[in-house]
Parts: C-alpha cells; sequence; structure tokens
C-alpha cells in the first residue's frame, strides 16, 4: 500500500461547518512567500485559505499536508515550495529528495481528488544589502533546475504550473530589484504580479 492510499483509507477526513460553506474550496500551501500572501486583499470575496508557515522545507509540508490541506477538502490546493530546500533550512537535502517530497503532495493530493498546482520557485536577488543572506543560500542555477523539473513533472502528469517566474525575473536572471527589499519575499507590487497568474491557474485546475 502506498502513503497516498494508506492516508485516503486511514484517517479520517473532517472539517468545519464554516469551511463546508466556501465553494471550490482554494488552499495556498507553502512557506513564509505563502504565510505574508493576504488572500483576501488580492482575491477578494474569494474565500481563498491561506496554510503557508515560514521557514518549512517540503519535508516539513508533506508531514503536514493530510491536516492543512486533505482534511479540508479542497477542490485545489496551489503549493508554493522548495526555496527553503534549497537554502538548507532543515538540513542538506539532495535535489532527488526535494523532487520526491514533490511526488509525495502530488500523489496524496491525487489520491484524494485535489487538484494540485506546482509553482515555480521564486527567483532571488542580491541588490540590496538585507538580500545578501537569502541569495548566498539559494544559488539560482538550483532554482532553475528545480523549475524545469516541476515544469516536466506537472505535464508528464496532468497537472497545471504555476510559472512565476518569467514575470519576476529581470535581465540578468534574478528577481527584480523593486519587488522584494530582501531579495526573496515579495513585496506589495510582487504579489500583484503573481495574483492573476494564480487566479489563472486556479481556473485552469477547475475545469480539470
Amino acid at each position: 500500500m502506498t502513503l497516498a492510499s494508506w492516508v485516503a483509507t486511514a484517517m479520517p477526513i473532517k472539517h468545519s461547518a464554516r469551511l463546508q460553506r466556501v465553494q471550490a474550496r482554494v488552499i495556498f500551501f507553502g512557506d513564509s512567500i505563502t504565510d505574508a500572501w493576504h488572500l483576501d486583499e488580492y482575491f477578494p470575496a474569494k474565500g481563498y485559505i491561506n496554510r503557508g508557515i515560514g521557514g518549512q522545507t517540503t519535508s516539513q509540508m508533506l508531514v503536514r499536508f493530510y491536516q492543512d490541506v486533505i482534511a479540508l477538502r479542497p477542490a485545489v490546493v496551489v503549493v508554493l515550495a522548495g526555496t527553503n530546500d534549497i537554502a538548507g533550512n532543515t538540513g542538506p537535502i539532495a535535489v532527488e529528495d526535494i523532487e520526491a517530497n514533490y511526488a509525495s503532495l502530488a500523489e496524496l493530493a491525487r489520491a484524494n481528488g485535489v487538484q494540485l498546482i506546482f509553482s515555480s520557485v521564486m527567483p532571488v536577488h542580491d541588490y540590496t544589502p538585507q538580500s545578501q543572506n537569502f541569495f548566498a543560500q539559494r544559488e539560482p542555477a538550483k532554482i532553475l533546475a528545480l523549475n524545469v523539473w516541476l515544469k516536466n513533472y506537472c505535464s508528464a502528469n496532468g497537472l497545471v504550473y504555476l510559472d512565476y517566474f518569467p514575470a519576476l525575473v529581470d535581465d540578468h536572471g534574478l528577481l527584480r530589484k523593486e519587488l522584494a527589499a530582501d531579495g526573496l519575499h515579495p513585496n506589495d507590487a510582487g504579489y500583484k504580479i503573481m495574483a492573476p497568474l494564480a487566479q489563472a491557474a486556479i481556473e485552469q485546475a477547475l475545469k480539470r
């Protein structure tokens, strides 16, 4: 029995009456970039649910995926992760293990009838003093390589790929300076670029 099938059969699904009233429930699942995103401001009247926790890696997200996603019975989950894996927040991790965590998230979502969207890993920059540490921990080449894998995985497995990267990157292949003071976490201008891209991906997933 696979992990996904065990979770699907062994754990009862519970959710609140308040959540039941949200039609076509959508969950944004990720790290601090998701956690800081005030979804009610950028997606007014949508009722989207934020399940971001700052600093988390895909290994940590996999552990809480049932509680924070599957148990809420969403129609769609938008996953934005990977940058903290590359930074080694929970220790060194091979790219293959990051990819395996992504695949496990997708398997769990599929087994529970949830349309899953994988977002590209965000670009970073080192244009400001406060961006230096974040940038040093996140090699742009690793971000690009993981995004190639994510795009190919989505294509091969019928998932929606939400590619933020081209809209946020500058001519040097880095995050545009004006979109994040610390080189990693989007400001209002950054989220305003991301929001319509996310909405288009959600609408695409809901049609499947």
